[in-house]
């Protein structure tokens, strides 16, 4: 069956990561996805989300607005920077943080996972070890 979820329908309910919110809007909960999850980012003016992963999931993001920093590695020692249009592909158990380089405005972007559930797995800062 199709499933149109509105804005106020999605769900925030899921893992979150500080310094980055996550709404649902396609999920096992909401509409019975069984391989697919899909929701918005978003990340605060000059925030930056801590350290995780996605566990089995791979994960693609899609950045609608804003100016993303994305670090990844078991050190973090991969930097690339990332606008609006520009898609990222983040592989199962690759560890990374997302940091928003505008000051003044929130990054917005559409997150997809290739698993029904948002998993979400935060992780200590290799840097700060």
């Amino acid at each position: 069956m199709v499933s149109i979820i509105r804005p106020a329908e999605r769900d925030e309910g899921t893992t979150q990561t500080p310094g980055m919110r996550r709404e649902a809007g396609i999920s096992g909960a909401l509409t019975g996805s069984e391989g697919l999850w899909m929701g918005v980012g978003r990340n605060e003016p000059g925030g930056c989300s801590d350290v995780h992963h996605h566990g089995e999931s791979e994960s693609g993001i899609f950045v609608i607005e804003g100016q993303l920093r994305f670090r990844w590695g078991d050190a973090l020692e991969h930097v690339a920077d990332a606008g609006p249009g520009d898609f990222i592909f983040v592989p199962p158990y690759e560890i990374h943080a997302e940091e928003n380089l505008d000051p003044g405005n929130e990054a917005v972007f559409l997150l997809a996972r290739t698993t029904m559930d948002a998993i979400v797995v935060n992780v200590p800062d290799p840097r700060e070890t």
